[in-house]
């Protein structure tokens, strides 16, 4: 009897639930278009809004738990406003792109603010949808998975117009993955603890500004892109690449800072030729480098796979293992207007003090390029066969190698990067 007593009870609360539930979102479907909805302070299901304009908020206490499947809460209609909520719980399926908030594409001009999400697979999912905002987002993965079972914090999947502003993203797979996705503002986002902060792929005309990522496997992966314009974004302590370019074209890079890039890790073992890279160029042309730093990490910028005629100019690199790393056969000068770039290891001089250094900076040279292919050789590299092969090419220009030269070497750090000396 008490058993079918407790059965009973429980089964009543389960109904008033599913019945409160269903009100709940009666209550939704019901609004007005452009009416202001407060969701009450409780523990809430999946929800789905449907009504164009309106604008959706919770209670102090209120939480959306999705059951741990499928969506936490759906957008279908267009204005949509959803804002001040936590939503967690969501569903796992990557391939049902489950996500704590998924933005069809009918949601035209969306906003998404200031929520707190937890979950495993994507935090917010913009499905082709025009101009939306998703800003000042707190998105947190499920930390207990493989990187790459977890979903993205921020997915813009064919999307125009949009602006990912302010959002604090750990704990992902990828903090912000931009596909297919054109005439979008990346701006002032914090992303940490993750495999890339920004991911670019087959995406043109992006601003991708102010950004800061820390402890990722890679800051900015940028591929397969063009046109893009990477503004004033910061890369700290990542490991294996700050910034990677992989058949980028057209692009501008300026004012961002990348420092303290190491060599990443599997199980606690080091990878081998996986050198922390501030900047890694592979077929990528027709880009501009001006104004940044890039620093303190195991080398400054590789260059290869025919990454050519770019612009390399006003830039610092300060105190890299290795400045320069770069694998192709022709020279490539980096100065313009008579301005190149800063090398804090640069020994030549300056007689008439105009700022400008009275010799050219080559970092690279045959002997380099012997250790590149040779790195055991390094136990040499201060013995008196290596300063004899120096010797010999300065002497013999002929045997010279193609490499960088920078024609023109800043004897000073470029002031607006001055606040980033240690």
């Amino acid at each position: 009897m008490y058993q079918l007593l407790r059965y009973g009870v429980a089964l009543s609360v389960a109904l008033i639930s599913l019945t409160a539930s269903a009100n709940l979102q009666d209550q939704l479907d019901a609004l007005e278009p452009g009416a202001s909805f407060e969701l009450p302070s409780e523990q809430l299901p999946s929800l789905v809004i449907r009504v164009p304009g309106v604008s959706v908020s919770c209670a102090e206490d209120s939480v959306i738990d999705a059951g741990g499947a499928g969506h936490g809460v759906e957008i279908l209609a267009e204005g949509v406003s959803f804002s001040g909520c936590v939503v967690r719980n969501w569903g796992q399926d990557l391939n049902e792109l489950d996500a704590g908030i998924f933005v069809a594409r009918e949601a035209k001009g969306a906003v998404v603010a200031d929520n707190r999400l937890q979950g495993p697979a994507f935090g917010v999912w913009l499905d082709a949808t025009p101009d939306v905002v998703v800003r000042n987002n707190e998105i947190r993965g499920e930390a207990s998975l493989r990187s790459q079972d977890r979903g993205n914090g921020i997915h813009l999947f064919n999307t125009t117009g949009a602006l990912i502003e302010g959002n604090d993203i750990r704990q992902t797979r990828d903090a912000i993955y931009i596909e297919t996705a054109n005439n979008n503002k990346i701006r002032n986002n914090v992303m940490s603890d993750l495999r890339y902060g920004i991911h670019y792929m087959y995406s043109m005309h992006n601003l991708l500004e102010g950004n800061l990522t820390r402890g990722t496997r890679t800051g900015y992966a940028l591929m397969q892109s063009k046109y893009l314009t990477v503004v004033n974004n910061r890369s700290e302590n990542d490991e294996n690449y700050g910034i990677l370019m992989n058949f980028i074209t057209n692009s501008t890079l300026k004012g961002n800072v990348v420092t303290g890039v190491s060599q990443g890790q599997t199980g606690g073992v080091m990878i081998s030729g996986g050198e922390g890279k501030a900047v890694f160029i592979y077929n990528s042309l027709y880009n501009t480098f001006e104004g940044n730093y890039f620093g303190h990490s195991n080398i400054g910028i590789h260059l290869t796979a025919g990454s050519e005629q770019n612009e390399v100019f006003d830039n610092a690199f300060v105190n890299n293992e290795r400045q320069v790393k770069y694998v192709a056969t022709r020279t490539q000068s980096w100065a313009k207007d008579g301005r190149g770039n800063f090398w804090s290891d640069y020994l030549g001089w300056d007689r008439n003090q105009d700022g400008i250094g009275d010799v050219p900076y080559e970092p690279n040279d045959n002997v380099d390029r012997l250790l590149w292919k040779y790195p055991e050789a390094r136990v040499l590299m201060f013995s008196p066969a290596v300063d004899t092969l120096r010797w010999v090419q300065d002497a013999f220009p002929v045997v010279k190698s193609a490499g960088v030269s920078d024609p023109k070497p800043l004897m000073r750090i470029p002031e607006h990067l001055q606040s980033e000396i240690r």
